[in-house]
């Protein structure tokens, strides 16, 4: 399952997951979200974080309060520490950057379904200016759960 606000980021995960998995819904909003995936009970939910009526991290917490199984991957434009630790805390296996859609989406899915959490890495480190990306390294890659 696919939710995100922008019909244009929609298409293109869509493009980017299409020969490797089935995507059961889209919604543009979070409370959609939430209907949708309490109602399918879909392996994973591919999750934007700002989106109207509730954000992707509300959308993550109402599911896992309902009981919701799914893996919970994020794609965002927050690139900020702040926003991963956010999606981490409300049960987030993966944290995919939009800048960086076409080169991790497809493993952050595949890796979240194994058990994987996976994090996005910035090509240059803006993260926080006191952040080495020695310091990154051990919270920004491919881990297991």
């Amino acid at each position: 399952m696919l939710a995100d606000d922008l019909p244009e980021i929609r298409e293109r995960v869509t493009e980017l997951l299409r020969c490797d998995f089935d995507i059961v819904a889209t919604a543009q909003d979070g409370q959609r979200a939430v209907d949708a995936a309490s109602t399918l009970g879909p392996d994973l939910v591919v999750l934007d974080i700002s989106m109207p009526i509730l954000s992707g991290i509300q959308v993550a917490s109402r599911l896992r309060d309902l009981g919701c199984k799914a893996k919970i991957v994020f794609v965002t434009i927050h690139e900020d520490p702040d926003y991963v630790e956010a999606a981490f805390s409300v049960g987030a296996t993966g944290y995919v950057f939009k800048s960086r859609l076409a080169t991790d989406l497809v493993l952050a899915v595949h890796g979240a379904l194994q058990g994987q959490k996976f994090i996005s890495v910035r090509e240059k480190n803006t993260l926080r200016g006191d952040a080495s990306m020695s310091q990154l390294k051990g919270h920004l890659a491919l881990k297991r759960a």
